[in-house]
C-alpha cells in the first residue's frame, strides 16, 4: 500500500540528509563534541545520587553501590519514609564496610542538581515526572541513569533528545537486557543474518493502560502529593496503590509495584511497561534503533487479532503470547526462529543457540550491575553507553503509538525519520498532553 505522506521543508531537508537511516552520530563523533567530565580516572569518585527512592530505585541501589568508585552521597524523593529507608540502607552498607560516608536526602529534586559536588543522577520516579526532572538534570550539568519506559509520551522524549545532546550529557536507559547474555546473543545472531530475512516477530508484553478507577484514599502524612503529581492534572486524586506504603519499624517493603503504570493518563500500561524491553529488543535486532514501524494496527480491526507494526522492510511486529504469559520475543525467519526471554533462550536449530551456559548470579534481574557498570563507563570515558537517549526514544516511540493506536481504534500512519502521524491531527494531539501551570519542558 503507498501512503501520501505530507512533509514540511524542514521535514524533507531531515529525510534527504540521512536517507532512510537513523538520526544517531557514532559514539566517537559525539564523544569529541561532549565535555570533558572532570572524573575521567578509575581511581577518582564519582558522586551520584538518587531521584525517586521507591521499589525500582532500591534495586538500582544495591547495584550502585557495589560499582568501585561510585559513591552514593544523596537522595530525594516525597515521601519521607521513603527518605529515611535511604538513608539507612545507604548508611548501613557504608558502615559495613567501615567507610565514612555523609548522605543527604531532600523532599525537592531541585535541592540535589542545585549540588555541584554530585556527577549524576539515578532517576526512578513514576514515568510522568521522567522528563521534566530529568530535562532539569541536563541544564544542571548532571548525567542521568533514567528507568524506562523514557517518557510518557513521544513529545517528552524528543525533548529531552534534544535536551541531552545541546548539553551534552551522558544518558543511559535502564533497559538492562541490552547488558543480559542471553538478548545479546538474539540481537547479534539476527542481525549477523544467521536466521535469513526476518518476517515476523513475535513480542509477548501485555495490555495496554486502563481507565483510572481506583477509590480514592486519605493521602498518608509525610507524602507531598502535589509534587508527586508533578505536570499531572490535581484531578487525579490518592490511591495508595499508585505509591505503596511502606514502613521501617517493623521494616515492611513494597510488596507490589506502584500502580500508576497500568492507568491511563498516568502510565502506559503493559505496552510501555513491557514494551520498554520486549519491543526495544525486536528493534535492536532488526536494526531499527533510533528509527521505528511506519503503520500500526489495533487489534479487532480487519483480520487483526493482535496490536501489530509494520516496518519499511516488511517485518511485522505482532504483540501476542507464544510461550503462556511469559514476557520475550520469538524472532522468525527463513531459517529458523529463535526465543529469548529473561534468563532463557530457545531456538529451532542447535546452531542458534549460545556458545556455553550464561552464567548469572542468583540476584534479581533489576539488582545485576553489568548495565550499570556501562554508565559509569560512559560517565568517565565520555562516550555513549549501550542504550544512550535515541535508542530509548524510538523504543519508549513504539510503545506509545502502540497505545494511541488502541486509544483510537483504528490503523495509524508514522513517518519514523521525521516524527510524525501522516496527515492524521486526532492521532497527532495524543503526542502529548498539557502540563499543569508550573511546569514545563523548557
Amino acid at each position: 500500500m503507498n501512503y501520501k505522506f505530507k512533509l514540511t521543508r524542514l521535514d524533507f531537508l531531515k529525510t534527504s540528509a540521512v536517507g532512510a537511516g537513523v538520526l544517531l552520530l557514532p559514539s566517537s563523533v559525539r564523544a569529541a563534541v561532549v565535555s570533558k567530565n572532570r572524573k575521567t580516572d578509575s581511581n577518582d569518585q564519582l558522586n551520584l545520587a538518587f531521584i525517586g527512592l521507591g521499589q525500582q530505585a532500591m534495586y538500582l541501589l544495591s547495584g550502585f553501590l557495589t560499582v568501585p568508585g561510585v559513591r552514593v552521597v544523596a537522595g530525594a524523593d516525597v515521601y519521607d519514609i521513603k527518605r529515611a529507608r535511604f538513608v539507612k540502607r545507604v548508611n548501613d552498607y557504608y558502615a559495613e564496610q567501615k567507610l565514612k560516608n555523609n548522605v543527604a536526602c531532600y523532599e525537592n529534586f531541585e535541592d540535589i542538581l542545585a549540588r555541584e559536588d554530585i556527577d549524576a543522577v539515578v532517576i526512578a520516579t513514576p514515568d510522568h515526572n521522567h522528563a521534566h526532572i530529568a530535562i532539569a538534570a541536563c541544564k544542571a550539568g548532571k548525567d542521568i541513569y533514567l528507568e524506562k519506559p523514557l517518557t510518557l509520551t513521544i513529545y517528552e522524549g524528543q525533548q529531552l533528545r534534544k535536551a541531552v545532546r545541546k548539553y551534552n550529557r551522558i544518558l543511559q536507559v535502564g533497559s538492562q537486557q541490552r547488558s543480559s547474555s542471553e538478548f545479546i546473543h538474539a540481537a547479534n545472531l539476527t542481525r549477523e543474518g544467521r536466521l535469513g530475512k526476518i518476517s515476523l516477530i513475535k513480542a509477548f508484553v501485555g495490555e495496554g493502560p486502563k481507565p483510572y478507577d481506583l477509590p480514592k484514599e486519605e493521602i498518608p502524612a509525610g507524602l507531598n502529593w502535589d509534587k508527586w503529581l508533578g505536570p499531572l492534572p490535581t484531578s487525579v486524586y490518592y490511591n495508595s496503590q499508585l505509591n505503596p506504603v511502606i514502613s521501617l519499624e517493623p521494616e515492611a517493603n513494597e510488596t507490589f509495584w506502584g500502580g500508576w503504570r497500568w492507568y491511563k493518563g498516568i502510565g502506559g500500561g503493559f505496552t510501555t511497561d513491557w514494551g520498554a524491553h520486549m519491543f526495544d529488543v525486536a528493534q535492536w535486532a532488526i536494526g531499527k534503533d533510533g528509527s521505528g514501524p511506519v503503520e500500526i494496527i489495533p487489534p479487532g480491526y480487519s483480520h487483526y487479532d493482535h496490536l501489530t507494526f509494520k516496518y519499511d522492510n516488511g517485518i511485522v511486529l505482532s504483540q501476542e503470547q507464544f510461550d503462556g504469559r511469559k514476557q520475550g520475543v520469538k524472532i522468525y525467519g527463513e531459517n529458523g526462529w529463535i526465543q529469548v526471554c529473561r534468563g532463557e533462550f530457545l531456538a529451532s536449530d542447535p546452531a542458534f543457540m549460545p556458545n556455553g551456559e550464561a552464567k548469572d548470579d542468583d540476584l534479581p534481574y533489576e539488582t545485576r550491575i553489568p548495565h550499570l557498570v556501562k554508565f559509569i563507563q560512559a560517565v568517565r570515558t565520555r562516550i555513549d553507553p549501550n542504550v544512550p537517549v535515541e535508542i530509548g526514544h524510538s523504543s519508549c516511540t513504539v510503545c506509545n503509538l502502540g497505545n494511541i493506536a488502541y486509544e483510537l481504534k483504528r490503523p495509524l500512519h508514522w513517518n519514523p525519520i521525521v516524527e510524525k502521524f501522516m496527515n492524521d491531527p486526532e492521532a497527532t494531539k495524543l503526542l502529548h498532553y498539557d502540563y499543569r501551570p508550573g511546569y514545563s519542558l523548557e
